[in-house]
């Protein structure tokens, strides 16, 4: 199991490719999975805080004023300026309501172990990834209201309740192991911290898929127009943010770009009220694609980015 894993990791990019058609040509699996979603977000968490840099993240934290700017970037910016952006495009109501929602979403926490597979800041991520997640209930309800005439339900208590116990839970877990376990040793095991990692996003790609492959053959038009705008969508919202935060250097920019276009879009649908579009659904589910297939891309990408930086002994945790 251990070298399974641990290639798994080192080819992390492929697998993460590969298990969005996983998902789509096993459907069934969807209902097997779909319980074990909420403890896959406190894994995911869990395996990041074990890579991250505990020191670099401690230090974004003690200084405010860069996580204040990528928190109004994030959750009040990113929805603003799509907002804007799409009224110049003749599209969709439903598809428009979904890319602002989109936008106005928390990264998802998964974003910072992408992050560590990529080479990124992933300490600069989780901070952003944790602190946009609190503060949501606060902006997407007004910025859905006012943006789209949405009213959304994110009852603040229960949300950060359960908020809470997944920081708590993946930190306190975190904590021990390394308590136990040495840096260099959690260094000399990313691969295979990574090919938990994939295995995890796995099971959250085959159970978000569910209804996509019905779809596909019910109202392939749709299917095609939703996903070719998800491909636009999420790039477009990871140059904004690395164009915004260019004046960080560029592998922060990079981080934050990750940030922006990766977004928590199963908070939105659980926040959606009863009667909501099931066009916007389908656009919630297909937009997981470019995040699990745009890092294969990424990957060589970044690297011939960052050679020099890497190089000049950045660290990329």
């Amino acid at each position: 199991m251990v070298w399974l894993l641990t290639a798994m990791g080192r080819h992390a990019t492929q697998f993460l490719f590969v298990g969005v058609f996983i998902g789509l040509a096993l459907p069934g699996l969807a209902d097997l999975f779909r319980p074990l979603l909420a403890p896959s977000v406190v894994m995911l968490l869990f395996a990041a805080l074990l890579r991250v840099d505990w020191t670099a993240m401690s230090g974004y934290i003690r200084r405010p004023g860069i996580a204040a700017a990528l928190i109004v970037w994030l959750l009040l910016f990113c929805p603003i300026v799509t907002w804007f952006l799409l009224k110049a495009i003749p599209a969709p109501q439903s598809l428009n309501a979904a890319i602002i929602l989109m936008a106005a979403a928390p990264p998802i926490l998964g974003s910072a172990s992408i992050a560590m597979i990529l080479k990124l800041d992933g300490a600069l991520v989780v901070v952003g990834a944790l602190l946009a997640t609190l503060l949501t209930p606060l902006t997407v309800p007004p910025l859905a209201l006012q943006l789209l005439g949405i009213q959304l339900d994110i009852g603040l208590g229960d949300f950060m309740l359960r908020l809470g116990l997944v920081v708590i839970i993946a930190f306190v877990g975190a904590l021990i192991v390394r308590r136990f376990v040495t840096p260099a040793d959690l260094a000399s095991r990313a691969q295979l911290l990574d090919g938990i990692v994939v295995t995890i996003m796995l099971i959250f790609a085959i159970a978000i898929m569910a209804g996509v492959t019905d779809a596909i053959f019910e109202r392939p038009k749709t299917v095609a127009l939703w996903t070719v705008a998800a491909f636009i969508a999420n790039p477009v919202l990871q140059l904004l943010g690395i164009a915004a935060f260019s004046w960080l250097g560029l592998r922060k920019a990079l981080s934050i770009g990750l940030l922006s276009g990766n977004c928590n879009m199963g908070l939105m649908l659980a926040a959606l009220p009863a009667e909501r579009d099931a066009d916007v659904l389908l656009y919630f589910a297909i937009a997981q694609l470019p995040m699990y297939m745009l890092p294969i891309v990424m990957v060589p990408l970044y690297k011939r980015l960052l050679k020099h930086e890497l190089a000049a002994g950045g660290n990329p945790g």
